[in-house]
């Protein structure tokens, strides 16, 4: 990796537009129907303990983890099984899937007691049946972070750096409380000395009111962050955060942790999440998505159940403009989100956005030629050199494709973003990615 400009410095200055962030979350009313897919983390899907006709509350397992990198999955509403069934997910993959028919009375199932937590295995054991993953979209099992050993710093990630989004910011200005006992129970049990807690400095409420609230925390502070994307990616964090470069191969052989420089990295919401299931002992059942865009009537954060459709939100939201053509559906943020062909899927646990663009909003320009500006390799935080792949990826070479780390690439867009020709070098990087990485799988290489 190229070492003239840290990572922090790199990147791209994408647009603030976050004008949900004053907004106060809204609850939304029970919905008619969920679907619950079984695979809504990285790792193992979760295997299905329901079959159609069950009764189930709101709480009550539906999904049972599938292996030690998986998670266990509840129902997030009180109502009737009406099958199980396969599902194509938005990314074209397939798992089982619960439906279930509400019945409005969100009954919470009598075993959500809160959990008994005297030490690290009891707390382990505690966010397994919390069903907790990562919330800021990369949806990696949380107990699975937790369980890494010689770690000293606790790094929590309240960047929320994409445009549009502002459910971690309603977290923090709304739920303080259960961010700082889920930091206080994660550093007690799992022997973590120091906590730092990163925000954007566009936050500026959030870094006022957080610092107000870890000043009499011992080894908790908060760290605000350059306005500079993608700084919730968690290699650039551990930079800024700690001085600390995560190697491109840890000690294991394997792509380098931040576990392999002492860290463990938890989303602002994933460790309130775990103060919440702490204090009530009712799981993962619900997520706060930032409702956005210019073809939305009323743009708004609001939390809804796991699994409600897309169009259900929708409608809660008002519904498309009556003037607009909608052009494009983003779960996600526009940097990183990924496009749904449809309305008829469901909010997944690492769902934090859904952005509604008009036709004309979502309308890509027409690309140029490369100009060889070299944009994209200042902008790539990981110090590469994605026209120089790119080229080596058409001629399929993979021995420079090797020398060049394109393993490392990060899908943030950031090159894409700031290219002048206003070519998709992000979505080439990460074909030049998948073809290496298939290469190597093959192992002749």
């Amino acid at each position: 990796m190229f070492k003239s400009l840290k990572r922090s410095a790199k990147g791209a200055a994408v647009p603030h537009e976050k004008g949900t962030a004053g907004m106060a979350t809204v609850t939304m009313a029970t919905p008619a129907h969920v679907i619950i897919p079984m695979s809504m983390h990285i790792g193992a899907p979760a295997e299905p303990v329901v079959k159609k006709g069950d009764q189930v509350c709101v709480g009550t397992l539906i999904g049972k983890a599938g292996g030690f990198v998986s998670a266990n999955i509840y129902s997030s509403v009180s109502g009737t099984v009406e099958g199980v069934a396969p599902f194509r997910m938005v990314n074209g993959s397939t798992c089982q899937a619960v439906a279930i028919a509400a019945d409005g009375q969100q009954t919470v199932d009598p075993a959500c007691v809160p959990p008994v937590v005297t030490d690290k295995k009891s707390l382990m054991a505690a966010v397994q049946a919390c069903g907790l993953v990562g919330l800021g979209g990369a949806g990696f099992p949380t107990h699975v972070k937790l369980a890494a050993e010689g770690i000293d710093t606790l790094l929590i990630n309240a960047a929320e750096c994409e445009p549009y989004l502002s459910t971690d910011t309603r977290e923090m200005l709304e739920c303080s409380d259960t961010i700082l006992s889920g930091i206080t129970a994660v550093m007690k049990y799992c022997n973590i000395p120091n906590c730092i807690i990163g925000i954007e400095r566009n936050k500026p409420e959030c870094i006022d009111l957080m610092c107000s609230l870890v000043r009499d925390m011992q080894g908790v502070s908060v760290k605000p962050l350059p306005m500079r994307y993608p700084q919730g990616a968690e290699k650039t964090l551990v930079e800024t955060c700690t001085g600390r470069e995560v190697p491109q191969i840890g000690p294991s052989g394997k792509p380098g942790l931040p576990a392999d420089v002492h860290c463990i990295i938890m989303n602002v919401t994933s460790v309130s999440t775990l103060g919440k299931f702490l204090k009530t002992g009712v799981p993962l059942t619900t997520k706060r998505v930032t409702v956005e865009g210019d073809a939305i009537a009323k743009p708004q954060n609001i939390e809804v159940p796991i699994g409600t459709l897309y169009r259900d939100v929708i409608e809660v939201c008002g519904g498309i403009k009556p003037d607009v053509e909608l052009g494009k559906i983003i779960f996600g943020g526009p940097m990183m989100g990924g496009a749904s062909p449809s309305a008829d899927y469901p909010v997944l646990k690492q769902n934090n956005g859904l952005l509604l663009f008009s036709r004309k909003m979502a309308t890509l320009p027409e690309p140029d030629p490369c100009i060889r500006c070299g944009r994209c390799i200042a902008a790539c935080p990981m110090g590469l050199e994605p026209v120089e792949i790119l080229e080596n990826f058409a001629e399929k070479d993979f021995d420079a494709l090797k020398a060049r780390c394109v393993d490392l690439c990060v899908a943030c867009g950031s090159c894409t973003f700031a290219c002048p020709a206003k070519r998709p070098v992000a979505q080439n990087m990460g074909l030049a990615k998948a073809w290496y990485m298939g290469e190597l799988r093959k192992g002749g290489k």
